[in-house]
């Protein structure tokens, strides 16, 4: 029976998939014309997500005791099921979830500390990896294979590659093996931006030393955390990755599902490698409104005459910067997201325009673990350009970029 309906479930998403394809790459919008929820179909060929390829783990599940890190990103086939639900169907023995930051269903504030639970649908245990857990170890012990599956966005400081690291250190300590189900990396097709070197400016947004904009998937962050030995006491993860087929770093990725709450469409993916850095100083990036990270303003005119009056919305009603007030900035919706790459652009220019530079970074501490560094904020103090910025970057990219060629499993972008 668990052949059949493996078979079955195998063939359904085979042929969902191919249902899919067009001629170049096409998506199927849900709402705006940015909006999360497209079937990517590049070049005629689906897209086929770690996730997707039951055949090729479901197996090694079998008479297992499971763990899996996931959310509401973790699902299979372009019907949107979740993968807790298709274990569940095929009889593997799931004992709990781990969940990142957000929570395991997508929902929790930017940040926020929530404790243990249960799923409502399922019945499963939850915990909370998000800034540690005291029960970690036992939980992990209690297991014999753990399963990795979350969508990450390509920012060393989008903490899903957190959880990461401390799912692979709990793997590698207590001897169990992680199967990564891999996505692509909707910003695949970049890397850039200030590699991390002191641990001063470590943190769950600069967890690793890594380009700032890494170009890697999930799958290949782990290998690379493994090759490096980054985990405690250079111990490596028994580690196997289910790699995404039909894609690769120069490709566009749509994602299928929001990553998390304030990321709602394509748009806004793209723009927030560029806009994130906004979080160490006091300026709105769309939070509380329905354009998160597509809209930037301040309540002071000075910043441009596009205006905005951040509220409360689902997932984004405590940490809302401008909240109430109108504020005055710029409307970035109309961009085209395949275009957009990292850019310190917005972040000059809101400096620049700004009366009292002294109060622009409201929270250096939290600027400067975003950024790795404190160097870039006192570039920017110093009336820098961009071009002199980067230049800055340059023989460091340059070693990372080497060490990253290392470990891709796709093909790249250069």
């Amino acid at each position: 029976m668990m052949k059949y309906t493996l078979l079955m479930l195998t063939c359904v998403v085979s042929l969902l998939s191919l249902a899919s394809c067009g001629q170049t790459r096409r998506s199927v919008q849900v709402g705006d014309k940015n909006a999360i929820g497209t079937v990517n179909d590049i070049a005629g060929v689906a897209v086929t997500p770690g996730a997707d390829q039951l055949s090729s783990y479901l197996p090694q599940l079998k008479g297992k005791k499971v763990g899996i890190m996931g959310n509401q990103t973790s699902i299979v086939g372009v019907d949107k099921r979740h993968l807790v639900d298709v274990l569940l169907e095929n009889k593997v023995d799931l004992k709990f979830a781990f969940a990142p930051e957000h929570g395991f269903r997508g929902n929790v504030e930017r940040g926020e500390k929530f404790g243990n639970d249960v799923d409502q649908k399922t019945g499963l245990p939850l915990f909370t990896l998000y800034g540690g857990n005291k029960k970690q170890d036992s939980i992990v012990n209690s297991i014999d294979v753990m399963i990795f599956d979350l969508q990450d966005v390509g920012a060393r400081f989008y903490t899903y590659i957190t959880s990461l690291h401390r799912v692979m250190e709990l793997c590698a300590k207590h001897n169990k093996k992680l199967i990564v189900l891999d996505r692509p990396n909707p910003n695949g097709d970049q890397v850039d931006g200030p590699v991390r070197h002191d641990d001063k400016f470590k943190s769950d947004v600069s967890w690793h030393k890594i380009a700032m904009i890494h170009g890697l998937t999930i799958g290949e962050l782990a290998q690379m955390i493994n090759g490096e030995k980054w985990l405690e006491n250079g111990r490596q993860a028994d580690l196997e990755i289910i790699k995404a087929q039909n894609w690769d770093h120069k490709k566009m990725y749509d994602l299928p599902v929001i990553p998390s709450p304030s990321l709602p469409n394509q748009l806004s993916v793209r723009l927030y490698l560029s806009l994130c850095l906004f979080e160490g100083t006091d300026i709105s990036v769309g939070r509380g409104t329905d354009w998160p990270f597509q809209i930037l303003g301040y309540t002071n005119p000075v910043y441009g005459s596009f205006t905005f009056t951040p509220g409360e919305r689902h997932g984004m009603s405590k940490h809302v910067e401008g909240k109430g007030a109108t504020n005055y900035g710029i409307d970035l919706r109309d961009l085209n997201p395949d275009s957009q790459k990292f850019t310190l652009k917005y972040l000059l220019d809101f400096y620049q325009k700004t009366p009292d530079k002294s109060t622009f970074f409201a929270r250096p501490e939290f600027f400067d673990k975003l950024a790795g560094t404190d160097q870039l904020r006192k570039q920017i103090i110093a009336g820098e350009s961009e071009i002199q910025i980067r230049e800055s970057w340059a023989a460091d990219l340059k070693v990372y970029k080497q060490m990253r060629k290392k470990y891709l499993l796709y093909a790249d972008f250069e």
